[in-house]
């Protein structure tokens, strides 16, 4: 790739120092994958929940003059299941103030991590520096450490009964005015043994942990209860998968494809927006909340009817997307009367216009930590949207399905925008409904991404504070399930997004204050 003659780039994240690394990164004469890696790296301490190099991802890569890849790092299922006597597989209960939700951890929660591999595989297929410059902003900040913000204190008390569990994590995360609490806001968190072994796999190489050393003691201590084993390590590959395509409002939107499920279900929902446009709807009204709900009450049965679940390892994406189907639920739509998992994402768009879109997530993570590193494996074989077989039911050896889908748009005027979201299963209606904000609505990202959201989830209708009250009381009236939130909440996802127009060389970014989303324009 050829080197930019300008350090220019625009970044959105989910905190400030996510956005530093990749700013540095940047201004040092990377790319944007060098800085989207970057930021990967730094948001396991800035952002310690919703990401960990124990967890996994996607990245959306839009090489300039070259074709999209998604590179697909996300957690894979071990080559066995743990022996039933001896599982180490237990339930917590975690607190989100306005409900409670069981989730599982232990080392028979632990899936395959391919977020080291991903490190490797993308700087080394597209960047332009070595990853042991890559990691060095994430170094220092592990070792300097950082003040514990508002919005992350916040986080770590959902989900304390998890980081609490364990002698090791509880040593971590902590708080060190009175530890048998978690860690609060105000308070300074470091974490020197995460950057002692970044530094010493971004030297030695990836083998280190998924051959070496760091895989062995994985080994032995999942043979206590787990289902990890060196092999599995040792036999994690990336997989490169085209994007999937979807058009709307004269745009292209590319996105994760499956086998994962996000991406597919928000393609689904464009084509079927296809055939019913928002003209003469004003943005918030009642028309428009009534054509969103039920477009979101038509996903989930086509999802079934189709047979696109969640650990399937071939989805049936061209079955969803079949012109019949979508006819029989645009009829069904137009006929019909008016009327949830720690996740974080990176864009960044390079002076060059290469475009990176990252989402990342540790599930709610095992509360196993390898032992002297700092890092925290994931729970994914302990998170029930993700496992719908059952628990220890789970296919082996296949890449895990997931709601992730970063994604980049491709305006007709020639303009692209990177985004993704955070969100557990509302990833895809917070990124749906900025699509449709940013082109149907012809509104500004940065106002694309702050509208008020909704979501629909079975028969459960949840609405965020922003739209008109007795608009949003009407709406609800039609639901035995309905909330209306007094708030904008991380509940409704986190949207960070940046855009480009390539001949006039214009940059804009935005975050998204629903996870205290951070925004930066180099240049």
């Amino acid at each position: 790739m050829n080197r930019s003659k300008r350090k220019t780039g625009a970044i959105a994240a989910g905190h400030p120092e996510t956005v530093k690394a990749a700013q540095i990164t940047l201004e040092e004469g990377g790319n944007a994958f060098d800085a989207v890696m970057a930021a990967m790296v730094a948001s396991a301490i800035s952002e310690p929940v919703l990401s960990s190099m124990g967890g996994g991802g996607f990245l959306m890569a839009a090489p300039i003059g070259a074709t999209p890849l998604i590179y697909d790092f996300f957690a894979q299922t071990p080559g066995a299941h743990a022996p039933e006597e001896g599982r180490d597989f237990s339930p917590v209960v975690c607190d989100f103030g306005t409900t409670h939700q069981e989730f599982h951890i232990g080392r028979a929660a632990i899936a395959i991590p391919g977020a080291v591999k991903g490190l490797f595989d993308v700087v080394g297929e597209l960047g332009r520096m070595p990853v042991k410059r890559v990691v060095e902003p994430a170094l220092a900040l592990a070792r300097d450490g950082l003040v514990i913000n508002e919005m992350q204190a916040r986080i770590f008390q959902v989900v304390g009964p998890i980081y609490m569990a364990t002698p090791e994590s509880r040593k971590l995360f902590a708080s060190k005015k009175d530890t048998s609490k978690l860690i609060t806001a105000g308070e300074h968190f470091s974490n020197t043994a995460f950057a002692d072994v970044i530094d010493a796999i971004a030297h030695e190489g990836e083998a280190l942990f998924y051959k070496g050393e760091l895989s062995a003691q994985m080994d032995r201590d999942c043979q206590r209860g787990g289902a990890l084993r060196r092999r599995d390590l040792e036999r994690y590959e990336v997989i490169r998968r085209q994007p999937l395509a979807a058009s709307y409002c004269g745009a292209t939107f590319l996105t994760n494809p499956p086998p994962s499920s996000g991406g597919i279900l928000i393609a689904f929902a464009l084509a079927l927006l296809q055939g019913l446009t928002f003209d003469g709807m004003a943005a918030g009204s009642r028309a428009h909340l009534d054509t969103l709900v039920q477009f979101m009450e038509m996903t989930n049965p086509a999802r079934f009817e189709t047979g696109l679940n969640p650990d399937d390892g071939e989805q049936k994406s061209n079955d969803l997307l079949s012109p019949d189907l979508l006819e029989l639920y645009r009829t069904k739509i137009s006929g019909a009367p008016k009327s949830h998992r720690g996740t974080t994402h990176i864009s960044v768009i390079d002076g060059d216009g290469n475009a990176a879109a990252l989402t990342m997530s540790n599930g709610e993570g095992a509360g196993y930590i390898v032992p002297d590193t700092g890092i925290m494996l994931n729970n994914m074989l302990g998170e029930e949207d993700i496992n719908p077989r059952g628990f220890h039911r789970w296919l082996t050896d296949i890449r895990l399905s997931s709601m992730m889908a970063p994604g980049l748009l491709r305006h007709s005027d020639g303009r692209i925008t990177a985004l993704g979201s955070g969100g557990s299963n509302r990833i895809r209606t917070a990124i749906l409904q900025v699509l449709v904000n940013l082109l149907a609505f012809q509104m500004p990202l940065r106002d694309a991404i702050a509208a008020p959201r909704l979501h629909l989830e079975g028969r459960r209708l949840d609405m965020e504070a922003g739209f008109e009250r007795d608009i949003s009381e009407q709406i609800a009236a039609g639901f035995d399930d309905a909330q209306i939130w007094q708030e904008k909440n991380l509940f409704f996802g986190g949207v960070h997004g940046v855009g480009f127009t390539p001949e006039k060389g214009n940059m804009w970014a935005a975050g998204d204050e629903r996870r205290n989303g951070c925004a930066v324009v180099i240049g």
